[in-house]
């Protein structure tokens, strides 16, 4: 059957039906979330989108009405989490502005409501997109064992297989894909991230370009992940492996938990300040010496003089600029700590000015004073702030073992993907940092 993405295709997709505000502009593909009271619906919207742990699932109310969510990934969606009662009739909008309608059913469900609602909305889709994709999600796999778990997986299957058949041949030729899901593992993510490749246009240019990158670097397997919601958007062409596909996502959740104790100095303004000097304060901070002899520091002047063995303190966070002699062009003598020729100090009469200090007239000025500050011309910042690819690593085993050792490596390719690959340890330390 011929795949038809009529709601991805900006030509063809539907207008969104008052979910958008007036400044968003982007039209979203929409996928249809249904099932029975309890059957999980909620807790996969949560879990997957919003980082709920699956031990607070519990607490999740009932869905009374249907919830719209945005959610911004390598293509943007709407996910419509809709009540058990929702039909046809009740959602609202033709089936034909959803790509995508996912069916979640309840492991131990086993009776015929569930089947019945799931064969009801196929029917009435078909009908009106007959290249709709149709997803089954067989849910809370975590509460049976194995064996239990694989035989009613499968008597679902043959149970929805044979009620289509019952109603028309046709419906044999139709593309009905089901999946054994929890949210304690990620066969969530998975099943999920399958959903989602069928809805990428550029999945084929995305794959080719990991194959190139396999060949390049000797990796076994790569995965381009979403960072948020830990779904693979693509991968290499060799096969999924389960274990290495939980790694993947094990890693990228640890990851997720410390990145935000690490960021780069554009992120924080004070440690640029402090590193580079291209940010300041508002207020400069005040002088030590005071440059009026009305204010309560100038004795401390002529005191400093005399005693030169403690200069006062200054401010060397504010670099003024020294002053210069107009006639000369020469740097005047700032520090008191200076022993000034007598002559120069004083017109020539050999005494130094400030050690007469008292002696001046009131509204004279100590001779040693420290020039107010003229503005300090700082570089303008950036407009654009530098990029920042963050990266980490991890060994899987050690170089002495008989492989050579292989490192999980972690790089951040986009704002929202990243991309995990398994390396030979080897070629990576060989090639890292080039």
């Amino acid at each position: 059957m011929t795949s038809n993405y009529a709601a991805t295709s900006t030509a063809h997709r539907p207008k969104l039906n008052g979910h958008r505000s007036p400044s968003d502009t982007v039209t979203r593909t929409k996928i249809l979330l249904l099932g029975l009271r309890r059957a999980g619906k909620t807790s996969i919207q949560q879990v997957l989108f919003n980082n709920l742990p699956p031990n607070q699932t519990f607490y999740l109310e009932t869905t009374m009405r249907i919830a719209k969510h945005a959610i911004d990934t390598v293509i943007p969606l709407e996910i419509w989490d809709c009540p058990a009662n929702t039909t046809v009739e009740s959602l609202g909008v033709p089936l034909s502005q959803f790509s995508t309608i996912i069916f979640v059913i309840d492991i131990r469900d086993l009776y015929n409501q569930p089947i019945s609602k799931l064969v009801e909305f196929i029917v009435a889709s078909y009908a009106e997109n007959p290249d709709i994709i149709l997803e089954v999600f067989v849910h809370k796999a975590e509460k049976l064992q194995e064996d239990d778990k694989i035989e009613n997986f499968r008597q679902i299957h043959e149970r929805v297989s044979d009620r289509l058949l019952d109603m028309s041949p046709e419906y044999e030729q139709m593309q009905l894909n089901f999946h054994l899901t929890s949210i304690y593992d990620h066969s969530l993510h998975e099943a999920f991230s399958r959903v989602l490749h069928k809805l990428i246009e550029s999945l084929p240019y995305l794959e080719e370009l990991l194959n190139v990158f396999c060949a390049n670097c000797q990796s076994p397997k790569s995965f381009l992940f979403d960072i948020r919601s830990r779904l693979y958007i693509a991968t290499d062409a060799s096969p999924v492996d389960s274990a290495t596909h939980n790694l993947c996502c094990d890693y990228l959740l640890l990851l997720n938990q410390f990145g935000p104790l690490y960021k780069s100095i554009q992120a924080s303004p004070n440690r640029q300040r402090q590193l580079t000097g291209t940010m300041i304060p508002n207020t400069p901070p005040p002088s030590t010496t005071s440059t009026s002899s009305l204010s309560p520091r100038g004795p401390s002047v002529s005191s400093s003089a005399s005693h030169p063995s403690a200069p006062p303190t200054r401010n060397y966070s504010q670099r003024p600029t020294a002053p210069t002699n107009g006639s000369s062009g020469l740097l005047s003598p700032t520090s008191p700590t200076s022993s000034p020729s007598p002559s120069a100090v004083n017109g020539g009469s050999g005494t130094p000015s400030s050690l007469h200090a008292h002696d001046q007239p009131s509204t004279s000025t100590p001779s040693f004073t420290t020039p107010s500050p003229s503005p300090i011309s700082m570089p303008k910042l950036q407009k654009h702030k530098d990029l920042f690819y963050p990266s980490a690593s991890t060994a899987l085993s050690t170089p002495s073992s008989p492989s050579g050792g292989t490192t999980l490596t972690y790089h951040v390719i986009t704002k929202h993907l990243a991309l995990l690959a398994l390396i030979p340890t080897a070629v990576f330390e060989e090639r890292r940092g080039s």
